[in-house]
């Protein structure tokens, strides 16, 4: 398995603990009271999930699955495959900062934050596919 599907799954993981964990903080806020930045973590858990775990597991088994490139580049160019996994997870740490922060301290640097973060994730899924569209082809 090459080294970046490796990082990409565990990654994913890592992730999906972190959602799971995320999850049941959500639902202690029915129990027990938590303070005002628990309630800006119900983007943070969807993008863990869907992001951090769904994205990552796609990704990384799709960069290992997919059919080869070439004989020299199999999985595609791989510096654009790195710079893919660390825009996405860049993207995803900036927004579980930034989305209890916004709702903590409305305006200010937060916004930025966010707007960073989306960013980073969109160029991560267009090198993603940059890198994988040739992939996809008749024999």
């Amino acid at each position: 398995m090459p080294t970046l599907t490796r990082w990409y799954l565990k990654t994913a993981l890592l992730y999906l603990l972190a959602a799971l964990l995320l999850g049941v903080l959500l639902a202690a806020r029915a129990l027990i009271d938590l303070p005002g930045a628990v309630s800006g973590l119900g983007p943070v858990y969807f993008h863990l999930l869907m992001v951090g775990w769904v994205t990552q597991l796609i990704f990384g088994v799709g960069l290992w699955m997919f059919p080869k490139y070439s004989a020299g580049q199999p999985r595609g160019d791989e510096r654009l495959g790195w710079f893919t996994f660390g825009a996405l997870n860049a993207g995803l740490l900036l927004r579980a900062v930034g989305e209890p922060w916004l709702v903590t301290q409305p305006g200010g640097p937060a916004g930025w934050l966010l707007a960073t973060s989306a960013v980073l994730q969109l160029a991560a899924g267009w090198a993603y596919v940059a890198n994988t569209w040739p992939r996809i082809r008749v024999k």
